[in-house]
């Protein structure tokens, strides 16, 4: 495992993201008919909000936490600080996804009063509360919510008691699509990673039985994007990173990559050359390994094995996809 984890890791993905950040810029009419958001408004949302994850735990004055940082600006740049996602959610009201994106700012310090002043307006509404959305949807608007300054527009804890983690399921039920879901409702939940105290103690016992056998299951299969998120996942609990358990998995992301510092989602990537295709099909995993990289090396500098806090749902305590995973 110290070939790979976690210092080193989370630069070389880092400086792999900045080489290749030309590919994440939006086109000049990000609403247009041939625009697919999926490949344009969403990777931007992905980097702004991992970026701005790894700059809240990296070291102050390290490489890592100012390529993050240089990230985030040029995502703010590509939005035209906060007017691109104002124009969109304009356009499309009963869209959460322009202010799931704008929360990955807001939570980064980069703020626009124009966007929260009708964000504010379209959140109050009957059918912004009553829209129909899947459980880890729902947590997830209800945590952009908050990161950006706004009321949220229902409690938190019944909300994530009718998540599929929230549920406390049978672990042998988890797939692919499951494994998306409970990962970011840990996330949402611990405010990625940085509110580790926030985790219910029945679903911090579950994950802390199960995330071994589920992280062996991904390593199995190649599934290297999940892999990485659930590596976030045991760095985001209360007690310290579970390094006996998470290492194997952070030595086979380690010879997973590639010698670019890239990882591919799954196996060893597509066929073929075409670097579009190999962008398209590493950046989130590649992403996903710097976060969780960057997040374990804070953690185990800094957790310890008692709550330093209540969880979510208890007073002051309450925080806030096109292939099946989520930003």
């Amino acid at each position: 495992m110290r070939s790979y984890f976690p210092d080193r890791l989370a630069l070389e993905a880092l400086e792999w993201i900045e080489r290749n950040s030309s590919k994440f810029e939006l086109p000049d009419d990000v609403t247009g008919a041939d625009s697919d958001p999926n490949w344009t408004m969403k990777p931007v949302g992905e980097l702004a909000q991992l970026s701005s994850s790894i700059i809240g735990v990296s070291e102050p004055d390290g490489e890592v936490r100012r390529l993050a940082a240089e990230l985030l600006d040029f995502c703010w740049r590509q939005v035209h600080e906060g007017m691109t996602l104002l124009r969109i959610f304009r356009e499309e009201p009963t869209a959460t996804y322009p202010l799931e994106i704008y929360a990955a700012f807001a939570g980064g310090g980069l703020r626009h009063p124009g966007f929260e002043e009708f964000a504010s307006s379209v959140c109050a509404t009957r059918s912004w509360r009553l829209a129909e959305q899947d459980p880890n949807r729902r947590l997830g608007v209800l945590d952009a919510e908050r990161r950006s300054g706004l009321s949220p527009h229902g409690p938190f804890e019944p909300a994530l008691r009718r998540t599929w983690l929230g549920g406390l399921p049978e672990p042998w039920t988890m797939d692919r699509g499951a494994g998306y879901h409970l990962t970011h409702t840990v996330f949402h939940v611990t405010e990625w990673g940085r509110a580790p105290h926030r985790m219910p103690e029945d679903l911090e016992a579950y994950l802390g039985a199960w995330l071994p056998c589920w992280l062996d299951s991904c390593v199995e299969a190649g599934q290297w994007d999940l892999t990485c998120e659930l590596l976030a996942v045991g760095a985001s609990m209360p007690g310290p990173p579970d390094v006996e358990h998470l290492g194997p998995a952070w030595e086979s992301v380690g010879r997973a990559r590639r010698s670019d510092g890239s990882l591919p989602e799954e196996g060893t990537g597509p066929a073929g050359d075409d670097p579009d295709t190999a962008f398209a099909y590493s950046y989130h995993s590649t992403l996903a390994a710097a976060f969780a990289a960057a997040l374990t090396a804070f953690r185990l500098r800094t957790a310890s094995p008692s709550r330093s806090g209540p969880p979510v749902g208890s007073p002051g305590g309450s925080p806030g996809e096109s292939n099946g995973r989520e930003t």
